[in-house]
């Protein structure tokens, strides 16, 4: 069960992939739109640059204006267990037929449900458009568990085989007409019980409201202490993209209504006091240099130099797009002491910052969140919300390299580079990988990550003990048949993992930030060898 959870959790990070590059394209677009960064002339409606700048932040909000239907699209990237593209325009059709279900049963029995689809589309209505559908707004919820529902339906009927005279109807098409009809009573369930979890989201949502600093604290140390689970996604998800917090996810709210804080003199924390939900990032800038010096200034000064090569890069993706894992799981393997540690620190710092007055869309890292969606458009009327954003989270810098220092050297800790411990975040052909970057062909690294993915099959116990394959921003996702044929967890850290988290046959590789490639790389292989072993059995029976 807890497998399928994280595989779920896993397939939700595919979509949101896409949701940092549109927020910097919004916020870029907003604050080129800003008569106070660009002037009244600049920014006047019927000035050109005004006019193209417009047209390009229209194109930016194409992925928060669609996330139902991008969630319901993508998640089948990460769930489906073949035919992956197939699963995605099973589902897109799935969700769209649910979704005019709901309209035809609103606009016709819409007073035996207690709903009004004939109403106008407002924030308040509880209705939204897909698509050009008018519907019942379920947000994210709604698209995941379609999605979840037709993305099973496709892993069991994909390849079903029907009848000779009923052979056009097999793939694809038996999984849309499979769906069609669970669409039916999925749409009226959902007229009937989604207006109560409409009334349940708005009392989550004031209790949230008036819990305050509590409440901040609770939700970025779950955020962090269940990272290793893969479970934190369904903490940030509903927050961020979903409606826990604020109607339409704070990551879209914050980002409609951004000119507007920008513009106005009254305090971001009595404007938008629900950003207090999105601080969790803090940790990521403020919080990885302060383990990096401390995992530093504990090894062997003989150490010291290369350790500093492996850390720089792990800390800059931590600080500048929010990917904290490489890092992290450096130590959390050492001790999970030092991890539980780190959720403490940076709930108390989110904490401390949002009682400062500190609120905003901070979940990712420089590049992508705090500088284009935070500090420079809102630096003008809130700078001292900044400022003191920045004065909390360098004095917490500090305060992570020593705690981490003493308890490196109380517990004796064998981080990397101390005594006799492995200088190590990366393995032999990921260095060598690195050091021929500039002069190394597309087909060489291509080599190179191909020979490390076959090894982790090998590793795996082949491709045949793998009965499911998935990834997240880091991690590959394997639920195998048989445990006992998977090698080792040095094994794995030999050939470039950062480490192995095992729960029961559900197993997770911590690869690093290429690990789609190295999955597809695995699936090809896998590929190949059923396509062989299949032709070996053909020849044989010929």
């Amino acid at each position: 069960m807890l497998s399928q959870i994280q595989r779920f959790g896993g397939a939700m990070f595919t979509p949101v992939l896409l949701f940092p590059f549109a927020g910097i394209v919004v916020g870029i677009a907003i604050m080129l739109r800003n008569p106070m960064f660009v002037g009244e002339a600049l920014s006047a409606p019927d000035n050109l640059f005004a006019q193209i700048v417009y047209i390009i932040e229209e194109g930016g909000w194409t992925v928060f204006r669609n996330m139902p239907l991008i969630f319901a699209v993508g998640l089948p990237i990460g769930l489906a267990r073949q035919a992956q593209g197939r699963a995605c325009l099973a589902v897109l059709v799935s969700f769209l037929t649910w979704n005019y279900f709901i309209n035809a049963m609103g606009m016709t029995w819409g007073d035996f449900f207690g709903v009004n689809l004939n109403a106008e589309v407002t924030p308040d209505s509880g209705l939204t458009t897909i698509a050009g559908i008018k519907t019942l707004d379920t947000s994210i919820i709604g698209a995941i568990v379609i999605s979840g529902l037709v993305t099973a339906i496709h892993n069991r009927y994909f390849d079903k085989q029907l009848p000779v005279f009923l052979g056009i109807f097999q793939g694809s098409s038996f999984v849309v007409i499979v769906s069609f009809l669970v669409m039916i009573p999925c749409a009226w369930l959902t007229l009937l019980g989604w207006p109560k979890v409409q009334a349940g989201i708005e009392s989550l949502q004031a209790f949230l409201r008036v819990s305050g600093a509590l409440g901040v604290w609770v939700y970025t140390f779950l955020e962090r202490i269940l990272i290793p689970t893969g479970l934190h996604h369904f903490v940030y998800g509903p927050f961020i993209f979903g409606p826990a917090a604020v109607e339409g996810g704070i990551q879209v709210y914050w980002a409609q209504h951004m000119l507007e804080f920008s513009q106005s003199a009254e305090p971001l924390k009595a404007l938008f006091p629900e950003g207090g939900f999105a601080l969790h990032g803090n940790a990521k800038v403020f919080g990885a240099p302060g383990i990096a010096l401390a995992l530093y200034y504990t090894t062997s000064p003989e150490n010291r130099l290369k350790v500093a090569g492996l850390l720089i890069p792990a800390t800059l993706t931590a600080m500048l797009v929010g990917i904290t894992e490489p890092l992290e799981f450096t130590f959390l393997f050492i001790s999970p002491l030092l991890f539980a540690v780190h959720a403490l620190l940076s709930a108390t710092m989110a904490t401390i910052m949002y009682m400062a007055g500190v609120v905003g869309n901070m979940g990712g890292g420089l590049l992508d969140g705090f500088l284009p969606q935070n500090w420079i458009p809102m630096f003008h009327n809130h700078a001292g919300m900044v400022f003191t954003q920045i004065a909390i989270g360098v004095a917490f810098t500090g305060i992570y390299f020593v705690v981490f220092r003493a308890l490196i050297l109380r517990f004796n800790l064998k981080t990397p580079g101390r005594e006799d411990s492995e200088v190590k975040l990366y393995s032999k052909a990921d260095y060598k990988a690195a050091r021929q970057q500039t002069t190394a062909s597309t087909d060489s690294r291509h080599d190179v990550r191909q020979g490390q993915a076959a090894r982790f099959l090998q590793a795996l116990g082949g491709g045949s003990n793998i009965i499911e394959l998935n990834n997240c921003a880091t991690r590959l996702r394997i639920t195998l048949a048989n445990l006992a044929l998977m090698q080792s967890d040095q094994t794995f850290k030999d050939i470039g993992a950062h480490g192995v988290v095992r729960h029961g046959n559900a197993i997770q590789v911590i690869v690093g930030l290429d690990v789609p490639l190295v999955r597809e790389q695995i699936e090809n292989l896998m590929k190949e060898t059923a396509s062989a072993n299949q032709s070996s059995i053909t020849e044989a029976v010929s």
